[in-house]
């Protein structure tokens, strides 16, 4: 009986530094999905007329997990102190929903950066294209493409170089550098996903085992 509760106890912690841990990790989710959406390369996109909306659903799913991640980590807490059954049941469930959308972000991170990319790609050539045939219009527009990708132009620069950003060296083509930035960009949010998934099957086994302690331990007493 002594190993035994030894045993439940030892779990308890367990899933203790875990939800700890998840917690944490949940801080860590939201202030990276909202680096990315505000403070990383492509924030000043949010305010053009056609923005990137594809990109950043990943972004919120992402962000709205680690929210929940936070929540389920303090609930976690409280129901292996408290040796809850009904509390650890439904912090397995809630940790089954992160799971599910950590994997969603992942593969829709990897699968969809092509349809990401090409996106992004066909904004910024609609807005080429309009300062062509109009340099008053579609002036902000490239001047903001430019600026957050650290390019310009296509092939050649000279049509497009009175908005060109200051600081660049030499001619980048903007094709290839969004392709490049947002490309790594996605992977990066794919493998938080699915590493914070795999952090939550971790989850799901201690809770459940500790939930299968609490019920031998109260049908043996």
């Amino acid at each position: 009986m002594g190993r035994f509760r030894g045993g439940l106890r030892c779990i308890k912690y367990l899933l203790l530094g875990f939800n700890l841990l998840f917690w944490l990790a949940g801080s860590a989710v939201i202030a990276f999905g909202l680096w990315f959406r505000f403070g990383g390369t492509i924030k000043d996109l949010s305010s053009e007329d056609k923005s990137p909306e594809y990109f950043y659903v990943g972004l919120y799913i992402l962000v709205g997990a680690g929210a929940l991640m936070m929540a389920v980590g303090f609930f976690g807490c409280c129901g292996a102190m408290r040796e809850s059954q009904c509390v650890l049941g439904s912090f397995f469930t809630c940790l089954l929903v992160i799971f599910a959308a950590e994997v969603t972000t992942g593969v829709f991170a990897f699968i969809g950066k092509g349809v990401a990319i090409r996106h992004v790609q066909t904004m910024y050539e609609e807005a080429y294209n309009d300062y062509l045939k109009d340099k008053e219009k579609g002036n902000g527009t490239l001047i903001t493409f430019h600026s957050t990708f650290q390019c310009c132009g296509k092939e050649s620069s000279k049509q497009v170089q009175p908005t060109c950003p200051k600081e660049l060296l030499g001619h980048k083509n903007c094709i290839d550098e969004i392709d490049a930035i947002i490309s790594v960009k996605l992977q990066l949010i794919g493998i938080v996903g699915i590493g914070i998934a795999g952090l939550t099957i971790f989850g799901m086994i201690f809770s459940m085992v500790l939930c299968c302690a609490i019920r031998n331990s109260r049908d043996v007493i």
